[in-house]
């Protein structure tokens, strides 16, 4: 039995994610006394196995494909194009190296107490670490995160998930990639592009069921167009491996492979196993995240929860916002701060981008009925029509009402994640059809697409 005197917080952070370093450094910001408990690399899912390395991987497979323009273009593109996976992944880790030294850089200056260890909830406001040391705060931030599911089939664990994507040395001779949601999406777009030859198995009939379905029509095309084969409404009995490979087995007993690898990207679960939750009072849904109000406040009002772990808009700019917002209602006086969870914008890393903000159009139809009207462009970029390619860009503009407020903004296209911010923010002010035509557009670009709509 522990005897040492517990330390004493203000606030304990459970989980040195995206999520967990914005609130303990706005809770610092804010005077209070923080200790961050984090096992593993600082800045979770994102910066380790998410969003950056992603994105890096992205820009990479985005450079390929552009070198493959440009000996259609007309340059006298000689000798491989093939990347260089450890050179490139050494210059990645670097980077994501320097993102681990400026986080304890700046925990170190907040003065914030960063412990790598696991933390459990002893009671509602103790924490034990796992090496026995009990910390005491008035309030917890739960920012754990959520790793990646596999399904619940034989032969599952010889498949990969995403995280291990990113241990790649070379692109696979051929992939299959398991589930139709943007990780599957994003990562066929850059294993083709890098030279794999791959295979989506979606569970649904389209792609990306939360996206605009027009737009994911239009995004399919143009995967079929670089070679990506598709197969809908898949149900995966099996997984086995073959001698030439890896194969998957559908429910009708039908083989198909060989694969030399095979991702499985199904879904996420909260990482709430494990740590307490129960012992200190808090409820959880029936698929484990923690149940939250709309200040983040757990069923203990002081142990609040970010990010992941809720369930909700599992995005990293989220996680940073609601846990900023948190950290001012309980430690910066400002009793109503709280994160709009409505007109997030979003972008899926496909090849080319496909970003939106607010509603789609079935969604809006189902809330507004007769009173959507819809606006789109179909579109070659530049780009594409100099090098005589199929890729269509598709801009879409969903409004409602007399006065056409824009309710919805969605692009499939080259630049579509940069061009999406600004266009957000004038969604969220309540734009108007009328105010995107009476800016005058930037030519020749494809932005211009959504201010000239008619």
């Amino acid at each position: 039995m522990n005897t040492t005197a517990p330390l004493e917080f203000d606030l304990v952070v459970l989980g040195g994610g995206s999520g967990g370093l914005a609130g303990a450094f706005r809770a610092a910001q804010h005077g209070a006394r923080v200790a961050l408990l984090e096992p593993g690399e600082l800045g979770g899912t994102c910066v380790n196995v998410g969003c950056v390395p992603k994105k890096a991987m992205w820009l990479a497979s985005d450079i390929a494909g552009h070198l493959a323009l440009a000996a259609r273009m007309g340059f006298d593109v000689h000798g491989s194009l093939r990347l260089d996976w450890p050179a490139f992944i050494a210059d990645r880790q670097r980077y994501i190296h320097g993102i681990h030294e400026s986080y304890r850089r700046r925990l170190d200056q907040a003065g914030i107490a960063l412990m790598p260890a696991r933390g459990r909830l002893h009671d509602a406001h103790t924490v034990e670490c796992a090496n026995g040391t009990r910390l005491h705060a008035a309030n917890v931030l739960v920012a754990t995160g959520s790793s990646p599911r596999r399904p619940e089939v034989p032969g599952a664990q010889l498949a990969g998930v995403s995280d291990d994507f990113f241990g790649f040395c070379e692109a696979p001779e051929s992939v299959a990639l398991v589930g139709g949601g943007y990780i599957s999406v994003e990562l066929a777009g850059v294993l083709q592009a890098l030279g794999s030859r791959v295979d989506i198995f979606a569970r649904g009939p389209r792609l990306l069921g939360h996206a605009d379905g027009e737009l994911v029509l239009q995004l399919q095309e143009n995967y079929r167009q670089q070679g990506v084969g598709m197969h809908f409404d898949y149900r995966l009995a099996a997984i086995e491996q073959g001698a030439g490979g890896l194969r998957l087995r559908d429910g009708d007993g039908q083989a198909c492979g060989d694969y030399a690898q095979v991702i499985v990207a199904v879904g996420r679960g909260a990482n709430t196993d494990g740590i307490g939750l129960a012992e200190a009072g808090v409820a959880l849904d029936g698929d484990g995240n923690i149940v939250v109000d709309a200040y983040q406040r757990s069923s203990v009002p002081h142990i609040v929860a970010v990010g992941d772990v809720t369930g909700q808009a599992t995005l990293t700019p989220v996680a940073i916002a609601a846990a900023r917002r948190a950290m001012d209602r309980v430690f910066g006086g400002r009793v109503d701060a709280k994160l709009d969870y409505d007109d997030i914008p979003t972008v899926v890393f496909a090849h080319p981008p496909l970003a939106g903000v607010g509603l789609t159009e079935a969604q809006a139809r189902v809330r507004h009925g007769d009173d959507v009207h819809v606006f789109r462009s179909t579109f070659r970029p530049m780009l594409q029509a100099l090098a005589d390619r199929p890729q269509h860009s598709l801009f879409k503009l969903v409004c409602v009402g007399e006065t056409r407020r824009v309710v919805g903004i969605h692009l499939l296209g080259e630049g579509a994640d940069e061009i999406l911010q600004g266009f957000a923010v004038a969604l969220k002010k309540g734009i108007t059809l009328a105010d995107l035509h009476d800016t005058v557009a930037i030519h020749p670009t494809s932005a211009e697409e959504v201010v000239l709509m008619r």
